[in-house]
């Protein structure tokens, strides 16, 4: 008895050093802008046999936290309905087939030239060439970048390593030196046909069985079951397709995407979202624990220079790719960096390379030891890539051209979403408009819908002069940083005057600047659509569309009033007494959603007139 309270508290020990070893470390790596990938995997470091020796055996952390990364992939999954994976099939089997077969075939030769055998050269290269989907998607997404076009190719990329992960294992085993591996050919046939079944069941159970379950446990309102069944849908899905010799990371993600039009998307997602966290920091910790220094220590030239010529070979190839496919330098070369690292199906690829013979202990613990740093090099690789990113981006391609004698009767400076909805009035009226930017990926896809847009910087005066202010009549002024739309008011002001100026107002404090700098127009650039949102919101409460309407207008006038008495004073505060608060605080309250039935009469003829009706409901946008 005593000792299985001995064994329940070293488990407990454990969990509280694993929770606070990330605790601590994941938001100190984040305060210095290292990311939280490599926090954990610092903290894995830390904690793992080769730190304080907390822990003996990191391979069965990483089994457990594998989940993590089928959790992850399940999520992607549910963002990617059927006919958005359908219209990346070309991303998928074209690019994905291309980059892997370039990069396997340099990494091949690159282990041949480190001298070890052909078989066992291609053996590293394969697991090498395998991305680490962990690492890749934990920074696309911190990085908001996942749904974005470049982050798309990426992810068809990783789906289709997660496909090439059944071929790899059947070619290793006809690699091995076994007899039984010769022997034993006639029955991978079999285990072929049980990997098709196994993906068939899935997608039947997945368009079938999967909505109508989540339908009945729905009605029981058991919000604990959603839960269970949410799991159970995922880890379901990777047991299945592991039973076939598959990926559960693929199998997780299958499920996802059968689920990405269900009503119940979203409620999935949220039940998941706790679990794929703490799983996925789980995944990165054990990483970080699994780095032998040992070995990293004995055989420290092979695999350091291993390390960076792997990283660098596989890089440089899947820049060649980026660009044969016609993406973009800067898109090019942030691709190549992400990607530039093993993945963790390496440990399964070695692990049954040396199951079968094909390699042995000495050469599993230096190739796993290349891909851990790898993984671990990664968020630093990247990090310090920014700065020549950045610079990638800002130049100009050839396809963009600089804006340069235009001589419009509008120039419109920036062309995002403020922009290009206010062009179509002019547009649509054929007047004459010179538009500019400098998002460089904004003007291409422009141009692919049609749109003539320059590439020009508007705060500097040498490019308004290109851009035609000079005999402009208005400029518009619609980019979302309001320091720099300030600076070419200030320019504007001072070198076109014959030209009238509307800026679009990021607050109300922005506003009041630009009144106070003399420009013909500003408008805040959330306010009108925010009337419209909250007079839809009163539709839908069922209040006349006429007393909509007539809130809406009040809302504007009070709005304008307010802001009348804040530029009389220069002070945002002055208004506030006019805005309607969901508190006991003074200022004027709402009037009610339904008129008079009749109009008011004086019932004192001699009395004084009438008090004014209430004031109706502003809108306090100071925040």
């Amino acid at each position: 008895m005593a000792d299985a309270a001995h064994e329940t508290t070293s488990q407990l020990i454990q969990v509280v050093a694993l929770l606070g070893a990330a605790v601590v470390a994941v938001p100190l790596f984040r305060r210095l802008k290292l990311g939280s990938v490599l926090g954990y995997l610092a903290a894995g470091l830390a904690i793992g046999p080769f730190g304080f020796g907390w822990f003996s055996d990191p391979q069965s952390i990483l089994h457990v936290a594998e989940l993590g990364v089928v959790m992850f992939l399940f999520v992607i999954g549910l963002e990617m309905r059927p006919s958005h994976l359908w219209s990346l099939r070309r991303q998928i089997f074209g690019l994905g087939a291309l980059q892997i077969i370039l990069s396997i075939t340099a990494l091949t030769l690159l282990g041949k030239a480190f001298g070890f055998p052909w078989p066992i050269a291609f053996v590293g290269a394969a697991g090498f060439v395998m991305t680490s989907t962990a690492v890749v998607m934990q920074l696309l997404s911190e990085r908001g970048e996942t749904a974005l076009p470049h982050g798309q190719k990426i992810v068809s990329v990783l789906l289709f390593e997660d496909l090439l992960i059944v071929p790899l294992l059947a070619l290793l085993a006809f690699l091995a030196p076994t007899p039984e591996a010769a022997v034993d050919a006639p029955s991978r046939w079999t285990s072929i046909a049980i990997g098709i079944g196994s993906l068939a069941a899935l997608i039947v159970a997945g368009i079938y069985l999967l909505n109508p379950m989540f339908r009945v446990l729905a009605a029981a309102k058991a919000r604990e079951v959603m839960t269970a069944a949410a799991l159970l849908v995922v880890l379901g899905a990777a047991l299945l397709m592991q039973l076939g010799g598959l990926s559960m990371a693929m199998g997780a993600f299958l499920a996802g995407v059968l689920l990405s039009e269900s009503s119940f998307r979203h409620q999935i997602e949220a039940d998941i979202e706790p679990f794929r966290g703490i799983l996925l920091g789980l995944f990165f910790l054990g990483v970080g624990m699994a780095l032998n220094l040992t070995v990293v220590a004995a055989n420290w030239p092979l695999i350091v220079g291993g390390v960076l010529a792997a990283m660098g070979t596989k890089a440089l190839c899947i820049y060649l790719v980026a660009r044969i496919t016609r993406s973009s330098h800067p898109e090019a070369l942030e691709r190549a960096v992400l990607m530039a690292q093993g993945g963790e199906f390496a440990f399964v690829l070695f692990s049954t390379a040396a199951a079968t013979g094909l390699i042995d202990a000495e050469v599993n613990a230096n190739l796993t030891a290349i891909v851990v740093l790898s993984m671990a090099l990664t968020p630093l690789v990247v990090l310090m890539s920014q700065r020549f990113i950045v610079k990638a981006k800002a130049a100009r391609p050839d396809d963009v051209e600089e804006v340069a004698g235009q001589s419009g009767s509008v120039l419109i400076i920036g062309f995002g979403r403020f922009g290009q909805v206010m062009s179509q009035s002019l547009l649509a009226r054929d007047v004459d408009v010179t538009i500019i930017d400098t998002d460089i990926e904004m003007i291409q896809s422009a141009a692919e819908f049609g749109f003539k847009v320059y590439y020009g910087d508007g705060t500097r005066l040498d490019v308004l002069h290109a851009s035609g202010a000079r005999t402009a009549r208005a400029i518009a002024i619609c980019i979302d940083d309001h320091a720099a739309a300030d600076r070419i008011v200030e320019l504007a002001r001072h070198e076109f005057t014959q030209a009238k100026l509307l800026v679009r107002s990021f607050d109300r404090e922005h506003s009041l600047r630009l009144v106070n700098a003399g420009v013909d127009f500003q408008i805040r650039e959330t306010f009108e659509s925010a009337v419209q949102f909250g007079a839809a919101v009163l539709r839908e409460l069922d209040v006349p569309e006429e007393d909509a309407d007539a809130i809406a207008a009040q809302v504007r006038r009070l709005d304008a009033e307010r802001f009348e008495l804040e530029t009389a004073s220069n002070d945002t505060r002055a208004g506030i007494p006019l805005i309607i608060k969901n508190t006991n605080a003074p200022g004027p309250k709402p009037t009610p959603l339904t008129r008079p039935k009749r109009e008011s009469r004086r019932l004192n003829a001699e009395g004084p007139p009438a008090a004014p009706a209430a004031a109706e409901p502003g809108r306090n946008d100071a925040l």
